[in-house]
């Protein structure tokens, strides 16, 4: 269901086409949302109210691959450069020169390498419970656990299997992942189905597997530069997926970086406490 607060529209970027939830005030300083896997601009529900009764502009996409946007085919249109070249065609399609970037998940990866390589475009950067790509690799190599709370990215990587077991059964093992990875009450069965509506959309799925496939099969910089904007890190201590030495060791990438934790809250940061997390979004991203 969509966010009442938010106007809803599409947005021609150089022939892909993205759904945009738009929310707050025109005048307001602009801030782009992006949502991880497996969501979309719904994962933000529980933000966009608060954020843009702040004051804040609030672009809100579903990126390349998921809800209501472009599938484009092939590996190669998901590349990590592709994905951040989305958010500065987006913010120049709404006249946005400058401007606060907050990703969860994947994308908050895409975020961090939006800060990275365009530095001069964002303003302050907002990152919850994801890593800078450019540190995940060798964390993993001196770290043997999170190799192995990341062996469903290689289950990812084969072609056709995955998309087929995450869609039976209307989305059956998807809404199970979000169920098993979060807290008993995050995630009602009306989420689940607003989702689901989504992942079994024709090639829906094979687009948000290709963000996964391009990034272990595709090359990309090694050695990203260190990130300038002021950055916050919000980071749910139960996530299973990711260990929290990742936020430490990409907060070392980061010339002005803050981690906040939340202990009780799993991978679902943003849902788990919304509360807590908006006080922080809204905080940080209106100092000035």
């Amino acid at each position: 269901m969509p966010d009442p607060a938010a106007s809803h529209r599409h947005v021609d970027l150089r022939g892909l086409r993205l759904h945009l939830a738009e929310a707050g005030p025109a005048d307001g300083p602009p801030t782009i949302l992006l949502h991880g896997f497996p969501e979309s601009s719904y994962g933000w529900r529980r933000q966009i109210g608060p954020l843009a009764e702040s004051g804040l502009r609030l672009l809100v996409p579903d990126q390349r691959g998921y809800g209501l946007s472009d599938r484009p085919k092939g590996i190669a249109a998901y590349h990590l450069d592709r994905l951040a070249g989305d958010v500065i065609a987006l913010a120049d399609a709404c006249g946005a020169t400058r401007f606060n970037l907050v990703g969860h998940d994947w994308g908050g990866l895409v975020a961090f390498w939006v800060a990275s390589f365009h530095p001069e475009r964002v303003e302050r950067l907002a990152v919850l419970n994801a890593c800078h790509p450019g540190v995940f690799g060798r964390y993993l190599r001196r770290h043997p656990g999170q190799a192995l709370r990341s062996a469903y990215a290689g289950f990812f990587q084969i072609p056709g299997l995955p998309e087929r077991l995450l869609t039976a059964r209307r989305a059956h093992l998807l809404r199970e992942l979000m169920r098993r990875s979060s807290r008993p009450d995050t995630f009602s069965a009306a989420d689940l189905d607003t989702y689901a509506r989504d992942w079994l959309r024709p090639g829906a799925v094979t687009a948000m597997l290709n963000w996964y496939r391009a990034l272990a099969q595709l090359p990309r910089a090694r050695h990203p530069p260190r990130i300038t904007a002021p950055t916050l890190i919000l980071w749910g201590e139960r996530d299973q997926a990711l260990q929290s030495g990742l936020a430490e060791a990409s907060l070392d990438l980061c010339e002005r970086g803050r981690l906040q934790r939340f202990p009780q809250a799993t991978h679902w940061v943003q849902h788990d406490a919304p509360e807590a997390v908006n006080a922080a979004l809204i905080g940080f991203l209106r100092s000035s």
